[in-house]
């Protein structure tokens, strides 16, 4: 990525191939759709809501080294949930195609303390946001998938010594969650996390340490852009294209020596496949599953990683409203890999201790020169929402609000002249209903205004909440309440108000999309939630190397 004179990202440039390159790869991307609607295998595809994907699978560790002409081999084992397949509605009303998951609850980060045992162990999908745990909770060790491959080892010394220093690292963690009363805070010359914005403020400034000392990241450099590589940086997805390029100008955590890796990095873009491969009116997303899952085959059979691990240390980002569907191709990826997902929704398949909740950030509404706003004294509207009617939440919202209270003011437009940054500086509350999905870049945007953020959607996990006591700073209202938003907003006390707001103003530099990345920003953020997740999967020192 390139960097102007005053240090902010150049716009989505880096030196993964030119003009020719994004020819080439338009091109590729073209022949592979024909591939695909000629394939007899595809043709009884159609659109998302009216068919069956091509491959559903159990959320259980898939057998290795049997990718390829196959969508991998059956369970290993053990498994710690079940599934029933078939279509159902989602909070949004959708069908739901993929499997919704009936899981055993476990605590997050999982256990973070004891012997490394001889297995892949990946800690257990917990089964609903209303009941996260966080850093520094408990762990369940009832909850673990324990996998043993029946295949062939040989020790990799390499692996075994990141499992070590994995394994001092969920000690040093654990020892600072329980003493977090006993002991002064942490020294750091940029931040020190403190009060009840966190859920345990020494253990995430213990771990975030930790990261910034051990955690290294692999990027596969197989691909080129625009779906590889390559993400949009300025518009209601930016925060996937940030992250990819942010990750390709990274330079502390990122390696270039696989074998010191502890993630690694699938950096294809599923914004981009939508421009690039689907073709309108076409309704089918098959090119785009199968893109993935040639792009997973060619990694699998190229090192030696995927199969090592059956993807549990890899991990994809999209914030498009197509990431959940199109990782739900290949059974390692949608139940072992770590989905860094905008559409953060449980009732889509979402497992909130292994996927991570990504901020949607609209880059096209440049908050940064915005930000702050009044006190409460000088914000005289109680709740705002302006926003297009679309999704089930929304008509709902305008159906009982639209024009009918002047403290509430919903509306789908503002009137010529009215400023919609002003509006939310003016508010109180902003209220920030899901759309077409459950997530909502109306939450980042009333934190950079400090207007405290009012979540109404169902079966959402709100980013970084293993971290963040998200009631600490916002309310979340059930689509059901809709009707009585404004007696359940006139109930908080101006006091309480007061301390929520001046939470909102701690909590932004976690919401905030730098060009050149800094401390506990935005991205840092996503990679300590990443970096968590790591921390819950331990895999044996002897590696898979074949059948």
């Amino acid at each position: 990525m390139r960097v102007s004179a005053d240090g902010t990202a150049l716009p989505c440039l880096h030196g993964h191939g030119g003009k020719a390159a994004c020819a080439l790869a338009v091109c590729v991307a073209f022949l592979t759709f024909l591939v695909v609607a000629l394939d007899p295998r595809t043709r009884a595809s159609s659109w998302l809501l009216s068919s069956s994907p091509p491959a559903v699978f159990s959320p259980t560790l898939e057998k290795p080294s049997s990718r390829g002409s196959s969508n991998g081999g059956g369970p290993l084992l053990v498994t710690s949930s079940s599934g029933a397949a078939g279509k159902k509605k989602n909070s949004n009303g959708k069908e739901v195609l993929f499997r919704a998951f009936a899981v055993n609850a476990t605590s997050w980060p999982g256990d973070v303390h004891g012997a490394t045992p001889d297995y892949v162990s990946v800690a257990a999908p917990a089964p609903s946001p209303a009941t996260e745990s966080g850093l520094g909770d408990a762990a369940n060790s009832d909850g673990v998938i324990q996998v043993i491959p029946q295949i062939h080892r040989e020790r990799d010394a390499k692996l075994h010594r990141l499992e070590l220093g994995l394994a001092k690292a969920r000690s040093t963690i654990m020892e600072a969650s329980h003493n977090k009363d006993n002991r002064p805070p942490l020294t750091d010359k940029d931040y020190v996390p403190v009060g009840p914005v966190y859920r345990n403020a020494n253990a995430f400034h213990r771990s975030y340490l930790e990261m910034e000392k051990l955690f290294k990241i692999y990027v596969y450099d197989e691909g080129e852009p625009p779906i590889y590589h390559d993400g949009p940086c300025h518009n209601i997805y930016s925060t996937e294209g940030r992250f990819i390029h942010a990750m390709e100008m990274e330079n502390r955590m990122r390696t270039t020596d696989p074998g010191l890796a502890h993630v690694f990095f699938l950096p294809f873009s599923i914004a981009k496949m939508e421009k690039t491969i689907y073709v309108p009116g076409s309704h089918t997303m098959e090119p785009l599953r199968r893109t993935v899952f040639d792009y997973i085959d060619v990694l699998s059979t190229k090192h030696p990683y995927w199969n090592r691990s059956q993807g549990a240390d890899h991990f994809m980002l999209s914030c498009h409203d197509w990431g959940p569907y199109v990782s739900s191709v290949d059974g390692n990826l949608f139940s072992n890999s770590i989905r860094v997902l905008c559409n953060a929704n449980t009732s889509e398949g979402f497992i909130p201790s292994k996927d991570v909740s990504l901020p949607e950030i609209n880059h096209l509404n440049d908050f940064k020169k915005d930000i702050g706003g009044p006190s409460a004294s000088g914000r005289p509207i109680l709740a705002f929402f302006a926003g297009g009617n679309h999704g089930p939440v929304r008509p709902l919202l305008l159906k009982h609000w639209k024009g009918k209270d002047p403290d509430v003011q919903v509306s789908e437009y503002l009137p010529a002249g009215v400023s919609y940054v002003e509006t939310m500086r003016r508010s109180k509350f902003c209220l920030c209903p899901s759309g077409f999905e459950v997530a909502s870049p109306r939450v980042a945007e009333a934190i950079y205004v400090e207007c405290v953020p009012v979540v109404i959607a169902d079966d959402y996990v709100l980013p970084f909440s293993d971290v963040l006591s998200w009631p600490a700073f916002s309310l979340r209202v059930a689509v059901r309440d809709i009707p009585d938003i404004k007696r359940i907003l006139s109930a908080v006390s101006p006091r309480r108000y007061i301390r929520m707001q001046r939470r909102v103003r701690a909590v932004r530099r976690h919401f905030m999309l730098n060009g050149v990345p800094q401390r506990y920003d935005v991205f840092h953020m996503i990679l300590h939630s990443i970096w968590l997740r790591r921390l819950n999967v331990r895999i044996h020192e002897d590696h898979v190397v074949g059948d």
